[in-house]
């Protein structure tokens, strides 16, 4: 009896429903080809406002870029009666060495007779170190105690200071300046027609505060 009833009540609900879709089906071929609702040339409206925050006048000659790939397991104890957290990690660094041309000054060029120009070129630079997040990847993470993006990123920030110091062993500085000699002398040789002499500027001894 209450499946009798519920079929009663529901079948009013139904008749509608049916109703519905068999009047669609008649009139959805005609909506389709009346092209008055359809307009050919829809217009999209774009809204931005973009602002220029900062011009920044370039002036380093990159000269070698060291690439790194690395391992790296990262752990931290946050809890003392609980197991450490741990990710590793698979990083793709890479170390841009330049020469900051900015700081060359008239004086640092120096023409000798007829025949010589001798150049002082700012001390070679670590430009950049960073982290290329498009090749590197989590490969696993342990007791992160809901805290695992946090722990992620301590881990590539650390990974990233690696690729600091990494790159300064590896003599990235003493590269930078060979690459500038090869390929500033014969430039300027070229430019001037005269011998090319490279140097580096001379920097004054840093002085500590007064005690």
């Amino acid at each position: 009896m209450n499946i009798i009833r519920l079929f009663r009540r529901l079948l009013p609900l139904l008749f509608l429903v049916g109703l519905g879709w068999f009047l669609w089906r008649q009139v959805a071929p005609t909506l389709s080809t009346w092209t008055g609702l359809v307009d050919p040339n829809p217009q999209i409206t774009v809204t931005h406002n973009t602002v220029l925050t900062q011009v920044e006048a370039l002036g380093r000659l990159e000269l070698v870029r060291y690439r790194f790939k690395d391992v790296v397991e990262y752990k931290r104890r946050t809890y003392r009666f609980l197991p450490e957290s741990k990710v590793a990690l698979v990083v793709a660094g890479e170390a841009v060495g330049c020469i900051d041309l900015r700081k060359l000054k008239p004086q640092d060029v120096v023409l000798e007779g007829d025949s010589v120009v001798r150049v002082s070129l700012p001390a070679p630079e670590l430009c950049t170190f960073q982290i290329n997040h498009k090749q590197s990847r989590v490969f696993s993470t342990e007791n992160g105690f809901f805290q695992d993006a946090e722990l992620v990123d301590e881990g590539y920030k650390y990974a990233e200071a690696q690729v600091r110091n990494a790159a300064l062993q590896s003599g990235i500085l003493a590269e930078t300046q060979r690459n500038a000699e090869q390929i500033l002398v014969p430039l300027l040789r070229t430019l001037t027609g005269r011998r090319v002499i490279l140097g580096q500027q001379m920097r004054l001894p840093e002085t500590g505060p007064k005690q």
